[in-house]
């Protein structure tokens, strides 16, 4: 019981930095239509991990980390874990609706909107215990590349439009771009 070897996690070489705080493998992204199944939360566009999601049921936690930049692809806002730590002017807004419990037609969702705009740039919500659905969205990447998520597609500028496809991740990240 003192054997200091037996608190030690084993872990793949491959993992992120990340992976120890996100959600345990066999989490399900929606992103529009498509479904990523055995992700580990994270979304990486072009590249770049931009989106991570994090979902412990047992904990009562449901948590977004996001990344916001502009079309020249300069970082305006940081949201992390349900808080702006960096948002251009007051220019982006969270609603969280996370209130246990929730009413037969309420799942808990995330959605944050330009204020400029008026425009929704990210919403999610929880569908099942290990799966979420973003089902409207609107960013850019960090070069500056249109990211469209609607409830039938995702588009990335308008050279890649994925809809209905399923893929399995592996317990890694679902990848855009």
């Amino acid at each position: 019981m003192d054997d200091p070897a037996a608190f030690r996690r084993a872990e793949s070489l491959g993992r992120t930095a990340t992976a120890g705080v996100l959600s345990t493998p066999g989490f399900e992204l929606r992103l529009g239509s498509n479904i990523f199944r055995n992700t580990n939360g994270v979304i990486k566009i072009q590249g770049k991990e931009q989106v991570v999601i994090e979902m412990r049921p047992e904990e009562g936690r449901f948590l977004v980390t996001l990344d916001l930049y502009d079309i020249r692809g300069v970082r305006i806002a940081h949201l992390r874990r349900n808080i702006f730590t960096v948002n251009d002017g007051g220019r982006f807004t969270i609603d969280t609706h996370l209130d246990h419990p929730l009413s037969p037609t309420t799942v808990p969702s995330i959605c944050v909107t330009d204020r400029r705009s008026g425009e929704i740039v990210f919403e999610v919500e929880r569908t099942l215990k290990q799966s979420v659905s973003i089902t409207n969205g609107k960013l850019y990447s960090h070069r500056g590349i249109l990211l469209e998520i609607t409830p039938h597609y995702c588009r990335i500028d308008a050279a890649i439009t994925r809809f209905g496809e399923i893929m399995e991740t592996r317990g890694g990240p679902a990848v855009l771009g």
